[in-house]
């Protein structure tokens, strides 16, 4: 594969996405079965999920208010009336043989979500969001795993009937690295609005289309007429569960086709399999039109009608309104503001913080220190739970002098994440109680004195010489005065 097959001008890559997404609730989205993990296969099951005869749905209110706040996340429609489907398949990850879902009355329309790529921001048509429940998992045993060399699959229905939300979008992507950004901002909207945990396996799920057409066919401003996508082979893209995965699986199908097509070759339209250990995409079946799924209304389950729920239920500021504002308030670069809106829980501790501290000082602690010490221990912000308030003493220790910078960072802090010790308690072990101005200005003079050749080639013009002298200093303080001050005492002092 070159470059060149990659990059050619005349043919442009079309993507649209369906991401499935785990609605965070207790129960099952038709029945009381929990949706904790289960230590065993096949345990958190009952006669509905398992489809046996007689048994009925009964819908979850929970996954109903999830559905809602995610609709007015995306500014979508939420229509008067809205009514579940079956959608018939013959796969034995739901047992039924079919799935219920929405089809032409979902339960959000028209909505869209404005993402950032590359410093431009681009807004994403969200075609529709509906409610379905989750089939179950297939473990693909023997052969290396792999759905195309495995000696045989074992079923486990835990996950069957858990709530999902299926965001649809319009084919608006043009690279995978859009995908990427915008399955980042959907992810932290999700996270904002308390409906979604991404920590849970198999949280989120993406199923993408991908098309390559003529450029000459893409009308002014890039978009392309409906026949043009419709006359496209397209391929759907499965068992995709992270953004970072989705670029790389969507990445080597756009090459492949790209190849494809340079070698005269017909792109078939089909459902291919993101095998993410060998990093490629492989054929699993002919893609299934509409028609195939022979859909019918779900007639043990009456209409929903919860359109006013839209007014009545609130939502949080959301991760871009809340970076704006960050900018604004505070006047942080977009950078810092990214970091520090990234979660809920981020963005919280850091308000938390600029309100008893100064906001410069609160960021640099937030957005570079601590997240940037817990992302190297592979930890997340909520691993600290019950304990931001030792992180903020920490803070307080740096903001009144009583222990530098430097001490708290590459030693207090990074004892407290390791050891889970409080900061009073490793400053007094370690000893790194600031040190008192008159000790300070004891260590300058000697420092001073002892080291003739330094003092002379600071006064011949090596400027560089005061590094070795607030050195010395550093060292006889056992590290805790400030090197600011070090170095304007040593300067004030080596000029009189």
């Amino acid at each position: 594969m070159t470059a060149q097959h990659v990059q050619r001008s005349d043919l442009v890559t079309v993507i649209g996405l369906e991401v499935h997404v785990q609605l965070e609730t207790e129960t099952k989205i038709f029945c009381g079965c929990p949706t904790d993990p289960a230590d065993e296969p096949n345990d958190h099951v009952c006669p509905v999920c398992l489809g046996l005869p007689g048994s009925l749905p009964v819908l979850n209110e929970g996954a109903v208010e999830a559905a809602v706040k995610v609709g007015k996340a995306i500014d979508a429609t939420i229509p008067e009336e809205t009514r579940f489907h079956r959608k018939n398949y013959f796969y034995p990850d739901l047992p039924k043989n079919f799935q219920i879902t929405q089809y032409d009355e979902p339960i959000c329309q028209s909505g869209e979500l404005e993402v950032s790529v590359e410093g431009d921001r681009r807004t994403i048509e969200i075609e529709r969001a509906h409610l379905e429940e989750d089939p179950g998992s297939l473990q693909h045993v023997g052969g290396g795993g792999g759905i195309d060399t495995a000696e045989y699959t074992l079923i486990d229905y835990n996950r069957a009937g858990t709530p999902l939300m299926e965001i649809v979008t319009a084919p608006d992507f043009r690279s995978p690295s859009e995908v990427r950004a915008f399955l980042a901002e959907l992810e932290e909207v999700l996270e904002y609005l308390g409906v979604f945990d991404a920590e849970r396996d198999g949280s989120l799920r993406v199923d993408a289309n991908l098309s390559i057409v003529e450029a000459d066919e893409a009308e002014d401003g890039g978009d392309l007429t409906a026949e043009t996508l419709e006359s496209a082979n397209r391929t759907e893209v499965k068992n995709i569960s992270s953004h970072k995965a989705a670029e790389k699986a969507l990445a080597y199908e756009e090459t492949r086709q790209r190849n494809a097509i340079q070698r005269g070759r017909a792109v078939e339209q089909e459902t291919r399999h993101w095998d993410e250990s060998r990093g490629i995409t492989v054929s699993m079946r002919s893609k299934e039109e509409e028609k195939d799924y022979r859909y019918f209304e779900e007639a043990d389950l009456p209409p929903l009608r919860v359109a006013h729920w839209r007014d009545e239920i609130e939502i949080p500021e959301l991760p871009r309104a809340r970076r704006e504002r960050f900018r604004a308030a505070y006047d942080l670069d977009e950078e810092a503001a990214s970091k520090l809106t990234s979660t809920k829980q981020v963005a919280d501790f850091y308000e938390d913080l600029a309100s008893e501290f100064d906001p410069d000082l609160a960021a640099t602690w937030v957005a570079d220190e601590l997240l940037g010490e817990l992302n190297y221990r592979d930890m997340e912000i909520t691993d600290l739970e019950g304990r931001l308030d030792e992180i903020a003493r920490l803070v307080e220790l740096v903001a009144t002098d009583e222990i530098t910078a430097k001490n708290a960072k590459e030693i207090v802090l990074r004892a407290m994440l390791d050891e889970g010790t409080g900061p009073d308690a490793i400053v007094e072990a370690e000893g790194l109680g600031k040190t008192s101005d008159d000790e300070v200005a004891q260590a300058v003079t000697a420092a001073i004195e002892d080291n003739p050749d330094a003092v002379a080639d600071y006064e011949n013009g090596d400027d560089g010489a005061i590094n070795f002298l607030v050195g010395q200093v550093m060292q006889a303080t056992g590290g805790s005065a400030d090197p600011g001050t070090v170095n304007q005492l040593l300067r004030a002092e080596l000029e009189e």
